[in-house]
């Protein structure tokens, strides 16, 4: 069981402040906040309101994130590099919980009809790659490469957030809460990146749903692999590869060039050392850091969210009720639901 200490810590360490930042926010002493986040002492009178307020959230939200059924601070599932420091990704883990936490508060007064679902797989009976397939197929996906991948996950009812995080070294985070998946993207990313890495959250949440393996990050990867490109189709193109061919492969599959490379050697296309050759090459241009053609790849634009918001504003909703019913203090504090003045002004 959460508790009201553990939402006003994950709520603090998601706006990255420290105890006594939010502490002189509220109007309390460091001392005291202690004891709230440790569950020492329950904030009196109009403590937590301004708690709250400080955390850009409502009173009843703070209150509802406490009592969740489940650790409201769970891990993340994330794709990150070995070097990106504990402090940023610790925050971005904290900034996920929150924004699952407003998507339950929010889903229970408005209901979400989904085209499709996110299914769950056992990761020891179902190879990723399966999975994979079987989501394509349940999906009624086209056979060869996909334009954009973040429709198709958000048409499964996925609610996808994008942000900059201020860092290249985390790509995306990833949990389901109730049955309500949440996705976290950094937005500052190249595109076939970004595809890439949904691709890979969206196998954390078929395959590692409720169990936790020693190869997750491996099988996430796999999955997207075979979810962006199918072997079937791509394994003929990946013949003889060179950089012309690269680039042309890049255009039509919108994934980076390392990746189709990776994706050759996976199959057994190309030998070790021809993957090699290839990476050099990449590297002699200065291709390891920053692929050409990126920007020329259709983008991925999270709507969900925002359609989420409209459709309450088409209600007859103020902004200040829409914030209010997705947990938010003011409609600047909504980050994910937020609908623009003028497309209320045109209702």
């Amino acid at each position: 069981m959460s508790t009201l200490g553990e939402a006003i810590t994950t709520a603090r360490r998601a706006l990255g402040a420290t105890q006594e930042e939010l502490a002189a926010a509220a109007g309390v002493t460091q001392a005291a906040l202690s004891r709230y986040e440790r569950d020492m002492r329950d904030p009196e009178g109009d403590v937590l309101p301004r708690l709250a307020a400080a955390l850009g959230v409502t009173e009843s939200f703070l209150k509802e994130a406490g009592s969740v059924r489940g650790a409201m601070a769970v891990d993340a599932h994330m794709r990150k590099r070995a070097t990106a420091k504990a402090t940023t990704w610790r925050q971005l883990e904290a900034r996920l919980n929150m924004y699952r936490m407003h998507v339950r508060y929010l889903m229970e007064e408005v209901s979400l009809r989904a085209e499709q679902r996110i299914p769950t797989f056992d990761p020891v009976d179902t190879d990723p790659a399966d999975a994979a397939r079987m989501v394509r197929m349940q999906w009624r996906m086209p056979i060869g490469p996909i334009r954009s991948i973040t429709p198709w996950v958000e048409a499964a009812g996925c609610v996808v957030v994008a942000e900059d995080f201020g860092t290249s070294r985390v790509d995306g985070l990833s949990q389901w809460v109730d049955d309500h998946p949440v996705i976290l993207i950094n937005e500052a990313a190249p595109a076939d990146r970004l595809r890439l890495t949904i691709g890979h959250e969206l196998g954390h949440l078929c395959l590692h749903s409720s169990e936790v393996t020693p190869t997750m990050e491996e099988d996430a990867t796999r999955f997207a692999a075979e979810f962006l490109m199918p072997a079937e189709v791509i394994r003929p193109q990946l013949r003889n590869l060179t950089l012309g061919r690269l680039h042309d492969l890049k255009r039509e599959w919108g994934t980076s060039m390392q990746a189709l490379i990776e994706r050759a050697h996976e199959l057994n296309v190309i030998t070790p050392a021809k993957r090699t050759n290839l990476y050099k090459s990449l590297s002699n241009k200065g291709w390891r850091t920053k692929e050409p053609l990126s920007d020329e790849l259709a983008p991925e634009i999270p709507r969900l969210a925002q359609s989420i918001g409209a459709a309450m504003a088409s209600k007859g909703l103020t902004r200040d009720e829409i914030a209010s019913i997705s947990g938010f203090s003011s409609p600047e504090s909504n980050r994910i639901f937020a609908v623009q003045e003028r497309r209320l002004r045109a209702i």
